[in-house]
């Protein structure tokens, strides 16, 4: 096959990402131990056990009263109550409270029968087992009330949502010792080219350093998902060929880098062929990585990214990562999503969608975003100065400073349940 004469047309965004979803296949479940479960994907909605808080408790340390007893306090007439005990977290109360009557009262410990308020101890005089206040107190006054955060049987979060710190709070709240989860892919790596080298070795006329293999593997690893190294193949495309073969038998999915394009030795085209594979686009219109190429096999999806460091990284961000998520389970598989002011000139047209990796932050008063360098496919600079991407839409003729851009978040935990980003 000559690649030179390789018919590439490009597809939207929107329409590549589409081709890949409807082809996702449903997740497999496995059950983990609740301490192996952060950065996993629930298969199932996490369900209340019991009501939290399961009984009424004290949010603050006071004394615990019944409400009708203060009706009458004021400022000019003071009402005295009674210490009769004493309830810390985790104690059981003794007895029902009677007229005129409180109990000192810890955090989180239950109210005694008959109480329905807690007097926070600097809104009180005390005077040894005594104290009085100046004011009337509501019923449920300063009272965490069974079940306001939970009731048993409500369903809390669900499936599909990603484990994260505050899901495992909640798995743990509820005795979830072992949860079910989507089984998470393994995805296999490839950098195709001669000119590599690995990053141990010393450099050599004509040769480069992998970046893209270390690169990919720590963006899957920020999503939590595990990657198997093939290592890098020369541009002998039986050796290719064999490798891809074998790394699609053994992973969920296969990531390339390089030999996606139409130069005398860009091959891999030529060995999706060989091995059967539906290609389901070869050229997408965005900038950096329009030669970003999906294609199936055997229900598996080989992706190949471009070899240029920014290219393959913005191509993973767009297409690998939601099929990733999806394949996971996730509700919410695609970048987060927001807009800022660009503090920077945006001169270069552009005919396709761009991607300009960027900083983002927050200056006080409002979101603001600038490139984060060098604005090439090839630039490695820019991707780890950069916690953004710049989305600057298709048929446009650049941007000036001040302008609102949209902008995508590949750092963030979750993103938006569709694509919102204008395209040409």
């Amino acid at each position: 096959m000559d690649n030179r004469r390789l018919i590439r047309k490009p597809v939207a965004i929107g329409e590549a990402l589409e081709r890949l979803m409807a082809l996702v296949p449903a997740p497999g479940t496995e059950t983990v131990a609740l301490a192996d479960s952060f950065g996993c994907v629930l298969a199932e909605p996490v369900v209340a056990r019991h009501d939290v808080p399961p009984f009424h408790r004290a949010p603050y340390d006071g004394y615990a009263i019944r409400s009708a007893d203060s009706a009458t306090a004021c400022e000019q007439r003071r009402v005295s109550f009674r210490v009769v005990g004493r309830i810390g977290a985790g104690d059981v109360p003794a007895r029902e409270l009677g007229p005129g009557e409180a109990v000192r009262i810890m955090t989180g410990a239950p109210l005694p029968p008959g109480a329905d308020a807690v007097v926070m101890l600097e809104q009180t005089v005390e005077d040894g087992q005594r104290f009085t206040v100046r004011k009337p107190f509501r019923a449920w006054e300063n009272v965490s009330l069974r079940g306001e955060d939970a009731r048993a049987g409500e369903v809390l979060i669900e499936q599909g949502s990603l484990i994260h710190p505050g899901v495992v709070a909640l798995l743990a709240t509820f005795g979830y010792t072992d949860v079910r989860v989507a089984r998470r892919p393994v995805v296999g790596l490839i950098s195709t080219g001669t000119e590599l080298l690995g990053a141990d070795e010393p450099l050599a006329p004509g040769k480069i350093r992998d970046s893209n293999g270390p690169m990919l593997a720590a963006q899957l690893a920020r999503l939590g998902i595990p990657s198997r190294s093939y290592g890098f193949v020369r541009d002998d495309p039986d050796q290719a060929a064999g490798l891809v073969r074998r790394a699609l038998r053994e992973t969920d999915c296969v990531i390339t880098t390089g030999g996606v394009s139409v130069g005398d030795f860009d091959y891999m085209p030529a060995i999706y062929e060989r091995l059967g594979a539906r290609v389901l686009f070869n050229k997408v219109a965005m900038r950096p990585g329009s030669v970003t190429t999906a294609a199936v096999w055997d229900g598996k999806f080989l992706f190949g990214l471009s070899g240029n460091p920014s290219a393959g990284y913005v191509g993973f961000e767009i297409f690998v990562r939601p099929v990733l998520l999806r394949m996971m389970g996730s509700r919410r598989p695609f970048l987060p999503y927001t807009q800022a002011v660009l503090m920077e000139d945006c001169p270069k047209p552009n005919p396709f969608t761009r991607f300009v990796r960027a900083v983002w932050r927050h200056d006080g008063q409002h979101p603001v975003v600038a490139p984060a360098g060098l604005d090439k496919s090839n630039a490695v600079s820019s991707i780890a100065r950069g916690n953004a991407l710049i989305v600057l839409p298709g048929g446009t003729r650049g941007f000036l400073k001040g302008a609102i851009v949209d902008v995508l978040l590949p750092g963030a935990e979750e993103g938006e349940a569709e694509w919102r980003i204008r395209e040409s």
